[in-house]
């Protein structure tokens, strides 16, 4: 079955509550409430019916719409419950026979989303202070274990059926995608040896084993079980920053992101791109804030969903995820930036002022967010700092994500010279899943070149500095400068996109480790290579032949 065989012609991201199929949200007071309930023939894709609460990628987009909506609209939620609607069943995890049934890339795309959605969650938890409690009221399987296990605590009804598990090795010939092995070992800080025996096993564990084991926090029966949930998620968020009800907080709607689809582009307000097919290269375009911007934080709130951090934002990261899912073939993104630096410094100068306000600081988290997203994916990343370039302050973050820097050099023009500028924003705010900012990976988080880089704040750097200082990887001058730029698309191009995801995967993320990098790197590269092996999706292979009654056919070669 080929890619194009089985991939859709486009994935659209954008949704809202009033087209969900499979998620309800409810918020009464400082608690919401993220309900899921699958419709079995609300497939993204034909071919597969999401039954027993299965879930493919389309769920997740909702859960990930969800998780927005809580965080910009409604200011006064301070913990969330994430529990199901159907009877006696939580979640049964991915759907198998979507599974089965896509392409490599499809899989390893949609497993790569639901992994940065719910590091998403914990990401919320960690900086934003709203707590997740997953209330498990029923079978709890493969991908449905892993999104309780994203949340910051798991109670498990005690009804002597339900119970928690990952069978996806003994079932599927897979691995749990989500990070289920990672974060029952990480985070559950499950021993070793229970983990094996809990992560070979079809039926799972269930009660007061599952406590014991750390699988889940906390049983408790039936009768009980509703209230006991409520109390707790109250409990969990007393703590939270977040703003409290009667405060006057109001949320920030989430209106939908305008969008121009071209046959080679994408065209929103403030990023665009542009894809060049021959070369296989897509070019981003992110513009800085342009026209009067607001200096405090009623200015902000007066701006809401148009202030131009988080609308700036919103664009970026819908344009990686229409990129990443739907244009397979673009192995190259060129980033690009344009507009006045010292407005981007200033609208920096502002957030960073105001950073303990909810808002500002739920767009730090969404800036944040996005740029991990931007690390992750597998694309080649060039950023090309030219004439009428702003990279600076938050915008500079996308020259040190790129996997080479290239700045013109105009020592004979210093008006039209570009320059980078750094502030605050680029030692911390905006760090990688590995929790190191860019310029700490740069260098190693040697204290000299970090030291010489923070002292360049507040000043112009050129290309000549810049390169002084190793915050970019060449200087071209304007002679050199389109031929070099061609040379390196063109040799990126002829190289095995197989191999440029495994070697930018390891560069990107070399030193420091924790269980996110755990996950996308790992984790992933097994998964990957299992999805392709025959025991799992050849002809015999476990995926292809569940739900047929065959057993499957497995090479039983160790390698």
């Amino acid at each position: 079955m080929t890619e194009t065989a089985t991939a859709p012609a486009s994935v659209d991201y954008r949704t809202d509550p009033t087209q969900y199929r499979h998620w309800k949200l409810g918020v009464e007071g400082a608690v919401a409430r993220l309900t899921l309930d699958i419709a079995e023939d609300g497939g993204i894709r034909p071919g597969y019916k999401l039954k027993l609460n299965s879930y493919d990628l389309g769920v997740d987009i909702e859960l990930n719409d969800a998780l927005n909506r809580v965080r910009f609209e409604h200011p006064e939620v301070r913990s969330v419950i994430v529990t199901s609607a159907k009877d006696r069943i939580f979640c049964s995890g991915a759907n198998i026979f979507m599974l089965g049934v896509s392409s490599h890339s499809w899989k390893v795309n949609f497993c790569k989303f639901t992994n940065e959605t719910r590091n998403g969650i914990e990401d919320t938890s960690k900086h934003s202070g709203i707590k997740f409690l997953a209330a498990v009221n029923g079978a709890c399987a493969g991908g449905g274990y892993e999104l309780a296990l994203a949340c910051d605590e798991i109670y498990l009804v005690d009804d002597r059926s339900s119970s928690v598990s990952l069978p996806e090795v003994p079932l599927l010939g897979v691995l749990p995608g989500t990070g289920g092995l990672t974060r029952v070992t990480d985070k559950r800080h499950v021993r070793h040896d229970l983990a094996d025996i809990f992560c070979t096993s079809v039926e799972g564990v269930r009660g007061q084993r599952a406590v014991d084991w750390r699988l889940v926090d906390k049983v408790v029966k039936p009768a009980q079980f509703a209230a006991t949930v409520q109390q707790r998620a109250v409990e969990l968020g007393e703590k939270s920053i977040r703003p409290q009800a009667g405060t006057g907080a109001r949320g920030v709607a989430l209106t939908r992101i305008e969008r121009e689809d071209g046959e080679n582009g994408l065209r929103y307000k403030h990023v665009q791109v542009e894809i060049d097919r021959a070369g296989r290269t897509a070019t981003f375009t992110i513009h800085a804030p342009a026209g009067a911007q607001p200096t405090d934080i009623a200015g902000i709130e007066a701006a809401g969903g148009s202030w131009w951090p988080f609308a700036m934002a919103r664009e970026l990261d819908d344009a990686i995820l229409c990129m990443r899912t739907n244009e397979l073939d673009i192995g190259t993104w060129v980033l690009k930036t344009k507009g006045d630096p010292a407005a981007v410094l200033a609208s920096d100068a502002t957030m960073l002022a105001n950073e303990s306000h909810w808002f500002v600081r739920e767009t730090i988290g969404l800036l944040r967010r996005t740029m991990a997203r931007l690390d992750v994916s597998s694309r080649s990343l060039f950023a090309l700092i030219d004439s009428d370039s702003c990279f600076a302050g938050s915008l500079a973050e996308l020259a040190f994500a790129a996997d080479r820097a290239y700045m013109l050099a105009l020592p004979d023009d210093p008006e039209h010279a570009p320059k980078l500028s750094l502030n605050e924003v680029n030692f911390g705010k905006l760090p990688m899943v590995n929790d190191q900012s860019r310029l700490q990976r740069r260098f190693y988080e040697e204290e000299a070149p970090l030291a010489a880089a923070r002292s360049a704040i507040g000043r112009e750097l050129d290309a000549d500095e810049a390169l002084k200082l190793g915050l970019v990887t060449a200087a071209p001058d304007d002679i050199d400068w389109a031929d070099e730029i061609r040379i390196a698309l063109e040799e990126r191009a002829a190289m095995s996109p197989d191999s440029l995801t495994g070697l930018e995967a390891n560069l990107r993320f070399a030193q420091r480790e924790n269980m996110n990098t755990r996950i996308f790197g790992r984790l992933t590269a097994w998964q990957n290579w299992i999805f392709n092996r025959p025991n799992a999706v050849g002809e015999k292979g476990a995926l292809k032949v569940y739900g047929t009654g065959e057993k499957a056919g497995f090479d039983l070669n160790r390698v």
